[in-house]
């Protein structure tokens, strides 16, 4: 479309002049002969552009300027006069022009002047447009409480998702700190099962004498203190969701009755000779490798495949290193909030250190690592030397490395160039061609020292 130029100028020479070499150069121009002919104008249409002279009768530009509010939010203003002074420019520029060029003037003045404003526009427009793609990215980063961008999450959020919509059991897996909890709290937030409870028992935190009376409940007077009935967790949860963290700590002799539940509907209270029905739906969790403990006895393959009905695994942080900058700036601004600092990021060489850690700890060490640099800091961004953790670990990795290979350049070539491709194999979710362009190689040459360094 073309866009729509409105010149405001007393002297009618200069109107002719400019609506002509305007009208040539493409643009649909209109002209106004003071401000107050040029607000009734801009209060029924819109202009892309509009050049004001300052000094007019009747309406001065400034007084324009004042005037027009709202109606100029859209439109570029270029001020003219013979008179200019730098006062003249910046109290301009004060009330929303753009730019400010004295009279008189030549053609190219005005089209390069121009030509700059286009581009100021369309510079503005692209930012406006990126804003709303990284919105509507940042609305399909995460999944309830959890976030995540990165191919591997986006897998994990969307069977999240399916899992909340239907009665399955859910198995999560993961290392410690990956955010298993937080999953099986966004599948029962986003299930219907979110207006009833929501009960989590850490089955690794509760001594084996007391675990079938927690979750089962018990009869009064079934045991020695038992002065009266109490329901289990199954019961307390009732209609929601029974979340049992760690479930590859649950003694041999509870799985059993774990698994009558989950194939009955149906649980029997400690001193209770009658069961009783339950309406529950269970999430399990565990950092543990269930197969191999199948495959060793230390825990039933049946209970094992009865829970395994939907299984989310959680990757580390290590696997996923595309989220350490997203999830670090999260908890930047929830800890600024916590302890009410102004920390507004992280520098780039912080950045960059929290991208060589090795996170042992996943995510959780990651908030821990966060909250106590927010502590530390003492200026609005957060250095490396907030970091004191992830530092030391890196020098120590670093001297070990050192040691191990002496001085050759050689080696220590190769041990970079194998570190930056797992890292942009990692980052890109394991496609090579997008791996070569972050690495700025060709794919050839990325496949080539994928199979040289075995990788």
């Amino acid at each position: 479309m073309q866009k729509r130029i409105l010149v405001i100028d007393d002297e009618e020479n200069m109107r002719h002049m400019l609506t002509t070499l305007l009208s040539e150069s493409g643009f649909l121009t209109e002209s106004a002969p003071d401000g107050r002919i040029a607000l009734e104008r801009i209060e029924q249409d819109r202009y892309d552009y509009i050049f004001c002279d300052i000094r007019m009768p009747r309406m001065d530009g400034m007084k324009f300027l004042q005037s027009a509010g709202q109606h100029l939010k859209d439109t570029c203003v270029i001020m003219m006069s013979a008179y200019g002074t730098i006062d003249n420019a910046v109290e301009a520029m004060k009330l929303g022009a753009y730019d400010y060029i004295s009279k008189p003037f030549k053609p190219d003045e005005v089209l390069l002047t121009l030509k700059k404003a286009e581009e100021r526009e369309s510079l503005k427009s692209e930012n406006i447009r990126l804003k709303e793609q990284i919105q509507a990215i940042e609305q399909k980063t995460g999944f309830a409480s959890m976030i995540g961008k990165s191919k591997v999450m986006q897998s994990v959020f969307d069977l999240a998702a399916k899992a909340s919509q239907y009665d399955a059991t859910v198995l999560i897996t993961g290392d410690s700190g990956t955010g298993k909890e937080l999953i099986a709290r966004g599948i029962y937030t986003q299930s219907n099962k979110s207006s009833k409870p929501f009960i989590s028992v850490n089955c690794a935190g509760i001594p084996e004498a007391l675990l079938e009376s927690e979750m089962f409940g018990y009869r009064k007077g079934a045991f020695t203190g038992a002065d009266r009935d109490r329901k289990g967790l199954f019961e307390a949860a009732a209609g929601g969701i029974l979340f049992l963290d760690e479930i590859g700590d649950l003694p041999m002799s509870l799985q059993a009755k774990l698994l009558r539940v989950l194939h009955d509907n149906e649980i029997r209270p400690v001193g209770e000779t009658q069961a009783r029905r339950v309406n529950v739906r269970v999430i399990a969790a565990t950092s543990k490798n269930l197969e191999h403990a199948v495959k060793t006895g230390g825990f039933r393959g049946d209970l094992f495949f009865r829970l395994n009905v939907l299984h989310i695994h959680l990757p580390p942080l290590s696997a996923r290193p595309e989220d350490i900058p997203i999830l670090s700036q999260f908890f930047v601004e929830r800890m600024s909030r916590k302890f009410d600092k102004p920390i507004k990021g992280i520098s780039s060489a912080a950045m960059n250190l929290l991208l060589s850690h090795s996170w042992p700890g996943n995510v959780r060490e990651l908030e821990n690592m966060i909250e106590r640099a927010v502590v530390l800091a003492e200026d609005e961004t957060l250095f490396p030397e907030n970091f004191p953790e992830a530092r030391s670990r890196m020098d120590s990795a670093g001297e070990a490395e050192d040691d191990a290979q002496g001085f050759s350049i050689k080696i220590g070539k190769e041990i970079m160039e194998k570190d930056l491709i797992r890292r942009a194999l990692a980052a890109t979710g394991g496609n090579r061609s997008q791996a070569a362009r972050l690495l700025e190689i060709s794919h050839p040459s990325l496949l080539s020292k994928i199979k040289n360094y075995n990788l």
